[in-house]
């Protein structure tokens, strides 16, 4: 288990639907922790995987044409890591 899935673990409320947190890839833990999570909960997930990690999955999911991020979530996070995160 990483340490991803151990932060999601240990905070089950941001994953509901699944006990099996050591089969979720970083894209679920990251939307969950962006969507449900407080900004602590959000420094924790940036220090383990890295801002650029974050970032990265997040600007690969959140526009899709399916997504699950709220609207105000992808507006913030993308101004959030346009602003910090160089490209």
């Amino acid at each position: 288990m990483n340490r991803a899935q151990e932060l999601i673990k240990r905070k089950p409320y941001l994953i509901w639907y699944t006990a099996t947190y050591d089969q979720l890839d970083d894209a679920p833990i990251i939307e969950a922790v962006l969507n449900y999570g407080d900004w602590e909960d959000v420094q924790d997930i940036i220090k383990i995987l890295g801002i650029k990690r974050v970032s990265e999955i997040f600007h690969t999911y959140a526009f899709r044409a399916r997504t699950n991020y709220f609207p105000q979530i992808q507006n913030y996070f993308s101004l959030y890591f346009d602003k910090y995160v160089p490209r």
